[in-house]
């Protein structure tokens, strides 16, 4: 039974989860949580405060001796909008790296946006067909469409309550004109996006993060002023209304609201304001809180690479394939080709598993290459390679982290004269172990390649055998079609297939 870890470095506090994998499901067994405000300093001043970092990686300290306590296999540490903004991120990232010993993934607004989409769909609680989910940060607000438990869109959005604390609410309480600059700068970010958020016509909002749950506190303990019938929703109603209470209000009153808590009030008016606008601008009823969130998504994704069978690893699986999907469609690849080669490349990776020893979690990254190689040519024909590594290794391909969506892109990177050498720029960012795989990973799919070389799907059987240290390779015509040109292609890599794996490579037409 493995235990995961997952540790979210947010803007406003940093979270802890760990939990075991338990026929299928995540059980948790610890959880902790400390408001270390790492974003304050960033949103105005473009720096990490040497305080604030102190201070977070004391909490992470902490959060080290639970997972040794409690016996972890596996831990994931990602960190959002704060790091992402930070020009001293990397002082911090070596900070934590030297104390804890784990390396700080920053990811994207989007990705943030789909990992808190896996948390929530993975314990299958969404039951609406349509689905709007709302995280309001300390950093940035993440808003992700979900139909039938699929990701459709996910917007990220410069709203996090810290940041516009910062920016706008100088003064206690906030003054007219202070929050006036406040609402028409959220109102101008909601307009960008309020159509396709429309559009959706989601059948429920579900609201993460602390913000949420504290609006959602204040909106169930107004309704049972006022006599109402309780309701698992905060209404568009109720939000306005708290809004404007909220933000009347100096610190120390808002700190005796009950469910806000005396650190979430120092930035709840610049919530609530985002909350308001974004229910009236997008015509939304009001919405649910939901206690699941960043790092429910995160342990998640540490199942589904463990085990593929559960459901977060088919919610994975498919947002991994919809989003290679859509590349393929922005980049203008030819989808007919691209799926010859993965089917090709796949044939290849099963057939000579004695020969390249591949762990098992390459299959995927070999199929997703070969279904993204020629994304480079979008960009220019001369140096495509070059432009397909860089793509793949940083364009928004969904469900991969970057160092997946690196090995993908150097697997794909290698199909033209150049070759892998380890002071090779896509392959400095590998270890030595991955930059082996990668080098086998990248010489199966030349061979993939070469047996679709002619574009016209010519080749109609693939026999593939491994004896007596030599690969063989009969290739069937299909109907008259000729296969001159792909057993020429392979031909001319024999020498390098010799050179990877050790073995001498024969082909021949059937």
């Amino acid at each position: 039974m493995p235990t995961f870890a997952a540790i979210d470095i947010g803007s406003n506090s940093v979270r802890l989860k760990i939990s075991r994998l338990q026929a299928g499901r995540l059980k948790e067994i610890h959880e902790d949580r400390e408001v270390t405000r790492l974003g304050e300093g960033v949103f105005s001043g473009g720096l990490l405060s040497p305080e604030a970092m102190s201070q977070t990686v004391r909490v992470l300290r902490r959060f080290h001796r639970a997972t040794q306590e409690c016996g972890t296999d596996s831990v994931r540490v990602v960190a959002t909008a704060a790091l992402r903004d930070a020009r001293n991120s990397r002082t911090f990232l070596e900070w934590v790296r030297s104390t804890t010993g784990w390396t700080i993934e920053i990811i994207s607004g989007l990705e943030e946006a789909r990992l808190i989409h896996l948390g929530v769909v993975s314990t299958g609680r969404i039951a609406a067909h349509s689905v709007l989910l709302v995280d309001l940060g300390g950093g940035s607000c993440e808003l992700t469409l979900s139909r039938d438990g699929q990701l459709r869109d996910t917007i990220s959005l410069p709203l996090g309550a810290v940041r516009l604390t910062g920016e706008f609410l100088h003064h206690d309480p906030p003054r007219k004109n202070e929050l006036k600059r406040l609402q028409e700068f959220v109102a101008r970010e909601i307009a960008r996006i309020q159509d396709r958020i429309r559009s959706a016509r989601a059948g429920a909002v579900i609201a993460t993060s602390g913000t949420a749950a504290a609006l959602a506190a204040v909106a169930s303990r107004m309704a049972r002023l006022q006599k109402r019938r309780p309701s698992a929703n905060a209404t568009r109603e109720m939000i306005r209304r708290i809004a404007k209470q909220i933000t009347s209000l100096p610190l120390e009153q808002r700190r005796k609201v009950p469910g806000i808590g005396p650190r979430r009030a120092e930035i709840i008016s610049a919530g609530a304001v985002v909350f308001a606008e974004l229910l009236e601008r997008c015509h939304l009823e009001g919405f649910r809180y939901s206690e699941l969130g960043l790092r429910d998504g995160i342990l998640a994704q540490m199942a589904a690479e463990y085990d593929r069978s559960t459901r977060s690893g088919r919610a994975v699986e498919s947002e991994r394939w919809e989003s290679i999907k859509r590349a393929v469609e922005h980049y203008r690849v030819d989808l007919n080709h691209a799926m010859h080669v993965r089917d090709s490349a796949l044939l290849l990776f099963s057939s000579l598993t004695s020969v390249h020893h591949l762990p098992l979690e390459y299959r995927e990254w070999l199929s997703a290459a070969a279904m993204l190689f020629e994304v480079g040519d979008y960009v220019n024909r001369n140096g495509h390679h070059r432009h397909t590594y860089y793509i793949i290794a940083n364009s928004e391909i969904l469900g991969y982290t970057p160092q997946q969506r690196r090995i993908i892109g150097s697997i794909a990177r290698y199909l033209g004269k150049s070759r892998p050498t380890p002071g090779d720029g896509p392959m400095n960012s590998l270890n030595p172990e991955e930059q082996e795989n990668v080098t086998k990973a990248s010489m199966l799919l030349r061979i993939a390649r070469a047996l679709n070389m002619g574009r016209s799907q010519s080749v109609g059987k693939v026999a593939v055998s491994a004896r007596s240290g030599k690969v063989s390779m009969k290739l069937t015509p299909r109907g008259k079609a000729s296969v001159d040109l792909e057993v020429w292609s392979i031909e001319k890599d024999r020498s390098y297939f010799r050179e990877v794996f050790g073995r001498e490579l024969s082909v021949a037409a059937a």
